[in-house]
């Protein structure tokens, strides 16, 4: 399995938060990357962060999102970052523009939850986003709250297979 650099930035360009995980393969959802447990993330020049299970991310083939799927115990079950398009620099690195709204289900009730709203609002004005990013920003996270609560795939069983990769 090839190394893939995964770099999220902010809209002015910063960089954000960034790590290494392994390819894992390709499917209809997308390109699935994967990390087992103990791996390490950074958030921008910071320390390495420990990441204390195993999880794998899935870059869509289009859509203004990334989602991330945690390994117990990790209580956050699916994380999807709202983002621009990911944007393959090369083979073995992917970028994308993180726009701050995020959706999240919980494991043990399986609920739904938009967060940072206060956050994106305010990066609106500070890094002025054009129309066309808000617009996009809001689509996604509707419809990632609509799939991920109706129970479509790959956020239900879809991404299990990628995750024993890295268990």
């Amino acid at each position: 399995m090839r190394d893939i650099r995964v770099v999220y930035r902010k809209f002015d360009g910063g960089l954000h938060w960034h790590l290494t995980m392994k390819y894992l393969g390709e499917d209809e959802h997308g390109i699935w990357v994967g990390l087992e447990a103990g791996g390490f993330m950074r958030k921008g020049d910071g320390p390495p962060l420990p990441i204390p299970q195993a999880h794998v991310g899935l870059f869509p083939h289009e859509g203004w999102w990334t989602a991330w799927f945690n390994d117990e115990p990790q209580r956050v079950e699916i994380y999807c970052d709202i983002t621009t398009p990911p944007q393959w620099i090369s083979d073995d690195e992917v970028t994308m523009v993180d726009l701050d709204l995020d959706v999240a289900r919980q494991r043990e009730d399986g609920s739904v939850h938009l967060l940072d709203e206060d956050e994106f609002a305010e990066h609106q004005v500070l890094y002025a986003y054009p129309p066309h990013v808000v617009e996009n920003a809001i689509a996604a996270a509707q419809w990632l709250q609509d799939a991920i609560t109706a129970g479509a795939e790959p956020f239900t069983t879809g991404y299990l297979r990628w995750m024993a990769q890295v268990k």
